[in-house]
């Protein structure tokens, strides 16, 4: 039987979800690469990966994913990495330079433009130099790691995760785990995903894991121990739970009627009884 291959992303907000895989067993069973996100959505596509923890957005134009129940970087309230920086007030905003190292966060990004915040802007693709950016349009979308370390004292910055549940009441998914029916397939029935994959999140949540993961990326990020905490553990929701899954749908609907992503496929878990009991 041969290994699964994981596709994991390289920010920060990952290492909760990833800790079993990296700092316990779980890792023996798969060959796992760390990537950024819109590449873990292109691994998943062309086949390169079987499992990846996809963009939420990558799911509309992805077919035969299942997602694995439980799991998701989400949030709650403000995200703090997610963030359109703009030299000018929202209103003034006619040029916008969006991270080519995202895929949700640029659907919803356009997607509060067309629906809330006024249609009539220029979308330019860009690596997430906050400089570069700047000096080519009015604001830039900038996401993880990269995000966490603005000055947000020197520009005007929207939280587009606070800007979503101010405007619809539900919290906003960025990502979740999702394994393509034919890797599901040719796995063995003792290797149960679910359980493995929330599990590793539950073990990196653990205030213990938690104070080392922070003190392992502080140095890396410039953050303090506080600033990376309670990023974790305040800031980012890690449960693919029934609100959630109200948010997900309400993105697909929003996303499809403003002709930002095609329309999303009905959600499929991996364990449909375990998910509707969430």
């Amino acid at each position: 039987m041969k290994r699964f291959r994981i596709a994991a992303i390289s920010y920060l907000n990952t290492a909760p979800l990833m800790w079993d895989f990296e700092h316990g067993d779980a890792g023996a069973e798969f060959d796992i690469s760390y990537t950024l996100p819109s590449q873990c959505a292109t691994n998943l596509r062309d086949g390169s990966a079987d499992l990846g923890i996809i963009p939420a957005a990558a799911y509309a134009s992805i077919p035969d994913l299942t997602i694995l129940p439980g799991v998701a970087i989400a949030s709650r309230r403000a995200v703090r990495s997610i963030l359109l920086v703009s030299q000018v007030p929202l209103e003034k905003i006619r040029s916008v330079a969006l991270d080519t190292s995202s895929l949700t966060s640029v659907a919803l990004t356009k997607l509060l433009f067309e629906k809330w915040w006024g249609a009539d802007r220029t979308f330019v693709p860009m690596p997430p130099d906050l400089r570069q950016m700047m000096e080519g349009c009015d604001a830039g979308l900038v996401i993880g790691d990269p995000a966490l370390k603005i000055d947000r004292s020197r520009y005007i910055t929207y939280d587009l995760a606070e800007e979503w549940i101010r405007l619809t009441g539900k919290p906003f998914v960025f990502a979740f785990w999702a394994v393509r029916q034919a890797a599901v397939q040719e796995s063995r029935d003792s290797l149960d995903l679910a359980a493995l994959f929330q599990d590793s999140r539950d073990h990196g949540l653990l205030p213990a894991n938690v104070d080392r993961i922070a003190r392992d990326w502080t140095p890396r990020l410039g953050l303090s121990e506080p600033d990376v905490r309670s990023y974790l553990t305040e800031s980012i929701y890690y449960h693919l739970d029934a609100a959630c899954i109200e948010g997900l749908q309400l993105f697909y609907q929003y996303a499809r009627e403003c002709e930002v992503l095609p329309a999303a496929p009905s959600l499929r878990f991996l364990d449909v009884a375990k998910a509707a009991a969430l």
